[in-house]
């Protein structure tokens, strides 16, 4: 399976991501967009992210060098605002979706698109 058409095509292609990994639950990067990067720090928070909640309600989520303020966290997604921009991520069996929006972009179209993803690929044991 490639991972970075899910990457390519279904979050960036949507044009509603403007960066996206995937991550794997038991660490490693499996898909990243291209300039996209995630600090071994950052990459190993967002995995704890799921199982410590209420610390990333908190303290926030730091994605690409930014941080993020957390709007909602739960053991299936994190959706983070920084100004006028975004993230998602959204946990699957198996990896850790990361997606970051831009304005004009706004989170009720870009959500969808992950969590559709997320769906998919659990649906597919993933």
């Amino acid at each position: 399976m490639s991972w970075q058409v899910y990457v390519d095509s279904n979050l960036l292609g949507s044009g509603k991501i403007k960066r996206a990994a995937i991550l794997g639950q038991k660490g490693g990067v499996w898909a990243i967009s291209s300039g996209y990067n995630l600090s071994l720090d950052e990459q190993k928070a967002a995995i704890a992210a799921f199982s410590k909640p209420a610390e990333v309600q908190a303290s926030g989520i730091r994605l690409g060098g930014q941080k993020f303020f957390t709007l909602q966290c739960n053991e299936r997604s994190v959706y983070g605002k920084k100004a006028a921009d975004g993230c998602v991520l959204v946990k699957t069996k198996q990896a850790i979706l990361i997606a970051e929006y831009v304005a004009p972009i706004q989170a009720p179209e870009a959500t969808p698109i992950v969590e559709g993803l997320a769906d998919y690929l659990i649906n597919a044991n993933y």
